[in-house]
């Protein structure tokens, strides 16, 4: 008997624990609303997995049209929601199908890549990383959002906020570069230009953080290689953006293609539930990258789709982007039982929850406003913002006196094959973007005040990627007649974005054989460089009085560029991202880590190359300006501190040159010992100042415990006590510091 009853208490007790897990789980998932909840409840399984699936309609290859069978799919609820769709005439005729002809009559979510403007282009992510200007980055994403959500959309695809330390892979373009801090920061100004607070006035979109996780860094720099590195890198290095946009509100999360720890990020439980859900409690929902799931299958994860839908929803994807494999496999999942209805009710309640949000479900036609659309869409506020982010966006790399452009300039050569170019201008990833809307270098200059009295010339010289030499000779014979050579070299923009990595990252054709013939007649040639990504730019370096990196600056590249010539607008800009000297030195970047044997110049046994330095040609942070600033010693007024104290930096900063100009005031840390190896220095505050010809300012920064904090080696969140140099100057290579010591 007594063996028995103990049979029946254990097994009431697992019973009871059972049905207490379950609660949980029911209790973590359900919303306490109860339209989504009786919405949800009235829906059939294909219905169900209908708001799980994402279509694209044939608009980018055959302009405004829904490929076959997917308008009979909304019409039967079978897709939630569609990319690829805008304008309004073309989503409110989409949005009508739902509406009308469906049975639960669930409105349509529209997205579509909204980038780095809708119809007026904005710089490149990178490019506008490089201002180092949070609110003009925010400015920027609040009216593509705004001319986005004109056009009819509720969702964007971005901000990507990919960490990369490799020039080589294309998508570095689309993201903020190479450092932790900065990428969290812009991640914030993004998610908050594009969401803002309400959506009550529709100008805003949803945000989707991508690529998550670590999309950044394939194997060689190429496309969707494979990923591998520790746990520690990946949360100290290459998760805190992710985090930082999370935390300032987007409600999307888009899974990456590469694979993490052995598994792609769209079957990992380790990405998108541990981390994700229950670490930073996220409550929107995630979409997969362009049929990412599908592509387990190849990874050699799983035998099939269906075994790849499987994973997915079990690690915690909510949408499917264009693979079809929950609208037509996942089935088999509820037969085997390896997953449940409640799986499936969780995903539609998060896809359900953004809708109406979004207030879709009181009005579904909110966004679909045509006079709104003719208002908003590239109106002369815009264009003017748009130019001065372009501005601010230039990092100016070399100056020997030929900028700005000297009064005694009365002969301008303007010549390369990026002189004239419109279609460049926009960059990849410029959604409704127009090459004939934009603005060339050739048209800023010609239109500017200042060459009223200047004789402007113009000779292509050469194409962008092309061995043909023939227009040297008229160049040259043009430029024997010119004071001042202005030369726009650089990419073709479908040479950086996606599926666009290089081993060699130089400046194409015979480009720089153009400048060597230019600059061997012995005129002063300002080089202008736009292009997507990092480029060896070391022959442009020498053969040129003055270099500007221009990146693709959109609509109002060329009076944005015409403006910096004739020193109308200061050039502010500092690099986001190393430059490096040759590519046998990638990766390269400044916070790097150091070895038990750190380079020393007059020993061989150490860290370098034997044919190269170690350092970049050009540094993160760095950027010049019309102007010189000088840097007092940084000064604390602490320089120890302990618990959760914090200590105050302060540095004078003073303009001493002619111009006046701003600059971006940079405060590195580097902990002198760790309990793990930690980065030479690690970007940990920055403030933009402007500051006129002469003048002086007293800039402070405020550090705490946490700006000290890292993984130790239990891989627990902490900050030790001990001695940190803290340096404050331009650029990643100052060595301007003070020491500080913390204590618990």
């Amino acid at each position: 008997m007594n063996r028995i009853f103990s049979v029946i208490f254990w097994a009431t007790i697992l019973s009871i624990l059972s049905c207490s897990t379950k609660t949980r789980v029911i209790q973590k998932y359900t919303t306490t609303d109860p339209f989504i909840e009786g919405l949800i409840s009235k829906m059939t399984l294909d219905e169900k997995l209908g708001q799980m699936t994402l279509f694209t309609t044939d608009w980018e290859s055959t302009g405004p049209t829904i490929r076959g069978g997917y308008e009979d799919d909304i019409r039967k609820g079978r897709c939630g929601a569609l990319f690829n769709s805008h304008t309004v005439a073309f989503t409110t005729r989409l949005q009508k199908i739902a509406m009308e002809e469906s049975r639960l009559k669930i409105p349509l979510l529209f997205g579509y890549d909204v980038i780095h403007g809708y119809k007026t282009v904005f710089p490149i992510p990178l490019g506008e990383a490089a201002s180092w200007d949070l609110d003009a980055i925010e400015k920027s994403a609040y009216i593509m959002a705004k001319e986005g959500a004109a056009a009819g959309l509720h969702w964007t695809f971005a901000p990507m906020v990919d960490i990369t330390r490799d020039p080589r892979w294309g998508r570095v373009m689309e993201g903020a570069g190479e450092d932790t801090y900065l990428g969290s920061e812009i991640a914030k100004a993004r998610v908050r230009g594009i969401q803002g607070n309400s959506f009550d006035k529709a100008d805003r979109l949803i945000a989707c953080v991508k690529h998550f996780a670590a999309y950044g860094a394939p194997f060689g720099g190429r496309d969707y290689n494979t990923v591998d590195m520790s746990e520690r890198m990946l949360r100290e290095v290459f998760l805190p953006p992710y985090k930082a946009a999370i935390d300032a509100g987007a409600l999307t999360v888009m899974t990456s293609f590469n694979e993490y720890d052995g598994v792609p990020a769209s079957g990992s439980k380790f990405l998108l539930t541990d981390i994700l859900r229950n670490e930073w409690k996220f409550d929107g929902f995630v979409v997969t990258d362009y049929t990412s799931m599908n592509e387990m299958v190849a990874h050699g994860v799983v035998a099939d789709e269906a075994d790849a839908g499987i994973l997915a929803l079990q690690a915690g994807v909510d949408m499917d982007m264009q693979g079809a494999i929950y609208q037509e496999k996942i089935k088999k999942g509820l037969k085997t039982g390896e997953i449940t209805m409640e799986h499936i009710d969780r995903s539609v309640r998060n896809i359900l929850k953004i809708k109406k949000k979004l207030g879709l479900f009181e009005d579904p036609y909110r966004f679909s406003n045509p006079d709104r659309e003719r208002q908003t869409i590239m109106n002369p506020e815009h264009l003017t913002i748009a130019r001065d982010v372009a501005r601010k966006s230039v990092v100016l790399l070399k100056n020997n006196g030929a900028l700005p452009i000297p009064a005694k300039v009365r002969k301008i050569l303007v010549a390369g094959p990026l002189a004239d170019d419109k279609d460049n201008l926009t960059g990849v990833w410029s959604a409704s973007g127009e090459g004939r809307h934009c603005v060339s270098l050739l048209e800023g200059i010609k239109s500017h005040p200042a060459s009223g009295a200047i004789e402007i010339t113009h000779v292509k010289g050469c194409d962008i990627d092309s061995d043909n030499k023939s227009g040297f000779d008229e160049a040259l014979r043009a430029a024997a007649g010119a004071d001042l050579i202005v030369l726009a070299i650089g990419e073709h923009k479908d040479m950086s974005g996606e599926a666009a990595s290089k081993a060699m990252i130089r400046i194409p054709g015979v480009q720089e054989a153009l400048l060597e013939a230019l600059s061997a007649t012995g005129k002063p040639v300002v080089t202008i460089v736009m292009n997507g990504r990092p480029l060896v730019l070391s022959k442009v370096h020498e053969k040129s009085a003055a270099v500007l990196e221009a990146w693709w600056l959109g609509t109002q590249a060329g009076n944005a560029l015409a403006d910096i010539l004739f020193g109308d607008y200061n050039p502010s800009g500092k690099l986001p991202i190393s430059f490096p000297m040759h590519e046998g030195q990638i990766p390269v970047f400044y916070s790097h880590k150091n070895t038990g044997r750190p380079f020393d110049p007059n020993s061989k046994w150490n860290t370098k190359y034997l044919d190269l330095p170690n350092d970049p040609l050009y540094a993160f942070g760095y950027g010049l300006s019309y102007t010189t600033f000088s840097y007092s010693l940084p000064g604390a007024d602490r320089t120890d501190f302990s618990g959760s104290q914090s200590v105050s930096i302060s540095v004078d900063v003073k303009n001493t040159g002619n111009y006046d100009g701003e600059e971006v005031v940079q405060l590195y840390v580097r902990d002198l010992v760790g309990s793990v190896t930690r980065p030479v220095k690690e970007l940990k505050g920055f403030r933009k100042i402007f500051l006129k010809k002469g003048e002086s300012k007293t800039v402070r920064f405020t550090l705490t415990p946490a700006d000290l904090a890292f993984y130790d080696r239990n891989m627990h969140w902490v900050t030790e006590p001990g001695e940190f140099d803290i340096f404050v100057g331009s650029d990643s290579n100052t060595q301007n510091k003070i020491r500080i010591r913390y204590s618990k």
